[in-house]
């Protein structure tokens, strides 16, 4: 079984691409993220998320979705987090992140969540527009 970024991308670029056009009323975008943790710090990935990364996500327009971690170890299984979000447009994710980068408590997070070194060594980002029969618009 191929893992499901595999699915997603093959969806992305095999499918009509009528089908994954931008919504026409300029409505939401999807970003499927993948961070790859660190050797052995994927709880203090998963920590830095569930008590504070979320909630400033929430600060500045992001919504979230849904956040897994890999089962099988041929996908990654105990080093990766995948989460989607969602954003109303492509424009607005642009600029949700670069507010979020330079946020006074995402700042202070981030370095006193990596004092013992990187916790996140990779991540991958794809954005994605719902398709007319999506369960998500």
């Amino acid at each position: 079984m191929l893992p499901l970024r595999t699915y997603l991308l093959a969806l992305v670029f095999l499918l009509p691409l009528g089908a994954f056009a931008a919504p026409e009323d300029g409505g939401p975008v999807y970003e499927l993220r993948t961070y790859t943790a660190a050797p052995g710090r994927l709880p203090d990935v998963l920590a830095r998320f569930r008590d504070h990364t979320i909630a400033i996500f929430k600060r500045h327009g992001m919504v979230s979705v849904g956040y897994w971690v890999p089962t099988d170890a041929k996908d990654g299984a105990g080093g990766k987090l995948v989460y989607l979000l969602q954003h109303p447009s492509r424009e607005a994710a642009k600029k949700n992140w670069a507010e979020f980068r330079v946020d006074p408590e995402w700042q202070a997070v981030s370095k006193a969540s990596e004092a013992n070194g990187k916790i996140v060594v990779k991540t991958e980002s794809v954005f994605l527009a719902p398709t007319d029969f999506s369960m998500l618009k």
